[in-house]
């Protein structure tokens, strides 16, 4: 099928979590025939086994759909669909940069939310038009009028262009394609005497090597053209060029405009990176284009392999998942306990999560994860500075003279019956309340400063529960302020654990070492001897758990007779043990480094 360049549209899906982008997606997929019936099932863009069990988005994902107008025009829709969970923001921006609109979605009961706002402002830096559409009309909490209220007070977007639809039953699904076809302007127009496309993406194919997906903004390109990347020179024929449509359908050329993949038999992953220009050697363009923003990881997890022969293919699966993980950052990290690994950074502690999953899931890679940890700023006695972001750096507490902690400014959306409970919960976690503002009769936004050392922990999961999955949650990070750190350690037989050290507030550092030594007693297995599990800040030991050995009765053939005959035998079995435990030593399970990590 032929599409001239005035009859495609590039357009992308962003709302709050749970607000039904997926469900959208399925029905556009339907509607406009690319997949039978037979074949259909939800979350159909959601690739990823990890996406399903959690019914979250994790990866933007590109579909091509064909769109007959009423007019009888035919049109390419390329849709890009996109997470919303905070944590992947990243992955949002960079569906946004490929396209010229896009659709937001606000849920009918629930109205506008944390990451709707945020998700705006992302779609407004790159200047895109923009069309409402009011989601979930169908239940009974639906609330139409006072939703659009909310488009116009918090979004300043025209209420009457709202398209209401149910994603879930279909209905007024038919007039999106409409109002994407007249709302969205199709790509601009373009010189084509030289080519220049922008690569938003990758994966890897055993078979296949790198598959690269890229938005074409000038030129054209087919099969057998010679191309080249400008970070690094790189040069590959291209062997097949196509349109995502659930699977890869493979197009004799590609125009200006589209959005699709090429495979170029590219064996070397690194010389793929997102945010790259493609080029011709002889229709090259002389400037690059602007790339992304780099990401900005704000959680650090040291990732070590349970078998330490498998490290080289712990490198291999991580610079695979890097290609289709761009906001993933790794160096390489050793440790005394379990030997050579990587410290990796993460976007959030839910980025964290996918990345140990996709790792395990599909490179089979068995991992044991350190606790998260954020960077912390710390100023010599002699004035010099150096951020840090693993325990292990930790200087003697003699050589500093004051350590600074990244803060976050928070933005809480909830009804007004959770004030008091979020107040609560957010004072608990050391934050400042800044101020906060009714947005609609029984909404209201609230702003903290919060430390985010704290928030990388269970802060999210205990906002929701007090605000009954009401709240919503955003943040961006707001700079240093001045704390008091300590490093607690770990020891197990009286040795201590380098992967188990964790950075914390002293205040909160005696309850977490008491939680932390009860999950250790539970994951740690018995011994012929008594382990002593125990929290230290220095020196001085805050908290202690014992896991008692296993005994055998060595009394249990003397019945009656004199006391100092079983006496004796227990002296000599306490002797035993004593010498037992000064060679024996304590395998640690993988279950008890991850424990440490999960609070109650």
């Amino acid at each position: 099928m032929k599409i001239v360049r005035k009859n495609i549209r590039n357009f992308s899906i962003i709302a709050h979590i749970d607000h039904g982008k997926s469900t959208l997606s399925d029905r556009l997929i339907q509607l406009s025939g690319i997949i039978s019936d037979r074949d259909m099932k939800d979350q159909i863009l959601d690739s990823m086994d990890i996406e399903r069990e959690r019914g979250i988005t994790i990866k933007s994902q590109t579909v091509s759909l064909p769109y007959t107008s009423q007019d009888g025009t035919q049109y390419l829709l390329n849709l890009i669909d996109t997470p919303g969970h905070v944590d992947f923001s990243y992955e949002v921006s960079r569906a946004l940069a490929s396209c010229e609109g896009a659709l937001i979605i606000v849920d009918a009961s629930q109205g506008v939310e944390a990451q709707t706002l945020a998700n705006l402002y992302l779609a407004m830096e790159h200047d895109l038009e923009i069309i409402p559409v009011v989601n979930k009309i169908d239940l009974p909490s639906a609330e139409i009028d006072w939703v659009k209220e909310q488009i116009e007070e918090d979004l300043g977007l025209d209420p009457e262009n709202a398209l209401l639809v149910s994603a879930k039953k279909g209905t007024g699904v038919d007039k999106i394609m409409q109002a994407v076809v007249e709302g969205i302007p199709a790509p601009a127009a373009t010189d084509d005497s030289i080519f220049k496309a922008l690569i938003f993406d990758s994966h890897y194919d055993a078979f296949r090597g790198t598959i690269v997906h890229f938005r074409i903004f000038e030129g054209s390109i087919k099969k057998g053209d010679k191309i080249v990347f400008m970070s690094n020179n790189a040069q590959y024929k291209i062997e097949e060029v196509g349109l995502f449509q659930i699977k890869r359908q493979p197009q004799n050329e590609l125009v200006a405009g589209q959005v699709g993949y090429f495979i170029a038999g590219i064996k070397n992953i690194s010389d793929v990176k997102t945010g790259d220009t493609v080029t011709k050697p002889d229709k090259r363009c002389t400037d690059a284009m602007t790339g992304f923003r780099e990401p900005t990881p704000v959680v650090f997890s040291s990732m070590y392999p349970v078998a330490s022969d498998d490290y080289e293919e712990l490198t291999l699966a991580l610079e695979k998942l890097k290609l289709n993980d761009a906001s993933l950052i790794y160096e390489k990290d050793s440790s005394a306990a379990l030997g050579f690994g990587y410290r990796c950074g993460f976007l959030g502690l839910l980025h964290l999560e996918v990345v140990q999953e996709r790792l395990e899931r599909e490179y089979n890679v068995s991992l044991i994860l350190t606790s998260p940890s954020v960077m912390y700023e710390i100023t010599y006695m002699d004035g010099t500075v150096k951020i840090i972001d693993n325990p292990v750096q930790y200087p003697d507490p003699a050589e500093i003279s004051k350590v600074r902690e990244p803060f976050i400014k928070a933005s809480i959306i909830v009804p007004d019956k959770y004030m008091g409970n979020v107040m609560t919960v957010c004072h608990e976690f050391r934050g400042v309340s800044q101020n906060y503002q009714y947005l609609t009769r029984n909404r209201m936004e609230m702003k903290f400063e919060l430390p985010l050392a704290e928030v990388v922990y269970e802060f999210y999961d205990r906002l929701k529960s007090v605000t009954q999955g009401y709240g919503s949650f955003d943040y961006e990070v707001a700079g240093y302020q001045e704390t008091d750190l300590v490093k607690l350690d770990f020891l197990i037989n009286g040795e201590r654990v380098d992967a188990l050290s964790q950075l914390i507030h002293r205040d909160k550092s005696e309850a977490r070492a008491r939680t932390a030594c009860k999950k250790l007693r539970e994951e740690i297995p018995r011994q012929q001897f008594k382990i002593p599990i125990q929290g230290a800040i220095g020196g001085k030991i805050i908290s202690r758990e014992t896991i008692s050995a296993f005994r055998k009765d060595v009394t249990a053939k003397c019945y009656g007779g004199d006391i100092s005959r079983k006496r004796k035998l227990l002296e000599k079995q306490k002797k035993g043990k004593k010498r037992m435990k000064m060679v024996g030593s304590v395998e640690i399970p993988q279950s008890a480094f991850l424990s440490v990590l999960k609070t109650d």
